[in-house]
């Protein structure tokens, strides 16, 4: 059994970082996702798990060149450990976190350059560039069908921390927060945070969520400060490169 909140939250990350297309192979679907990373290239399982389907997936990934990969959510360990016996590696555990929108921060965000806003400046695409979010991933960013916001944050009067956010069914998705090394430690990733939930409550959103990678201990521990909760995690399995 799944999550009670899984397919809400999986159908949040579907929307707000959209693949560029998808088709149906057995009881999996693929994302085709042109470089812009896992989530939208992966394969998920929307049916009652048979592994014969695993194979009409591999083949609907070769088909858009892609190497097969499966995102594995809560109840599918029969999944996983199919994979696993294929010699599909394990990589990248997340997980996502969440909070009300209502619960706003009280402070204004002193430290953001300009106001929410898209298409995103130059100078925005620049920084991203900086922390390997490239052409690929900006065009996850334009794919998003409903209400979306970059945003800019500034350390010295400069340009210095930057994040995307989408709304989907009443949900804000957190996404590409990227701050340079060099301007780490200073409360950027926070003031981000804040400038998004108010964007998102502005927009009608009842609740704010992210996305984060087991391993990322120091992003983890802002989101529990700023009072977010852990809710559900999910990983990739892969081909093993040869």
């Amino acid at each position: 059994m799944k999550d009670a909140a899984a397919p809400d939250l999986f159908a949040v990350i579907d929307a707000t970082w959209p693949a560029a297309d998808t088709t149906m192979a057995g009881g999996f679907r693929i994302r085709e996702g042109r470089g812009g990373g896992s989530r939208v290239s992966c394969a998920s399982l929307e049916a009652p798990f048979a592994e014969a389907d695993i194979d009409a997936a591999i083949a609907a990934h070769r088909g858009w060149g892609q190497t097969p990969r499966f995102m594995i959510r809560p109840g599918e360990e029969a999944l996983d450990a199919t994979l696993a016996a294929r010699g599909y590696e394990a990589y990248d555990p997340v997980v996502i976190y969440e909070t009300p929108v209502r619960d706003l921060p009280a402070t204004e965000a002193a430290m953001i350059e300009v106001p929410p806003h898209w298409p995103p400046l130059a100078v925005l695409r620049e920084i991203w560039a900086a922390g390997d979010i490239g052409p690929a991933r900006l065009a996850v960013m334009e794919r998003a069908a409903g209400p979306k916001a970059a945003l800019l944050g500034r350390s010295g009067n400069r340009a210095a921390g930057v994040a995307f956010v989408a709304l989907h069914a009443g949900t804000a998705m957190l996404h590409a927060l990227f701050v340079p090394p060099a301007f780490r430690r200073r409360g950027l990733a926070q003031e981000i945070m804040r400038e998004s939930l108010r964007w998102s409550a502005a927009q009608g959103a009842e609740r704010f969520t992210l996305v984060v990678t087991r391993a990322n201990t120091p992003a983890r521990a802002v989101y529990e400060r700023m009072g977010m909760q852990a809710t559900i995690g999910y990983h990739y399995r892969r081909e093993a490169a040869k």
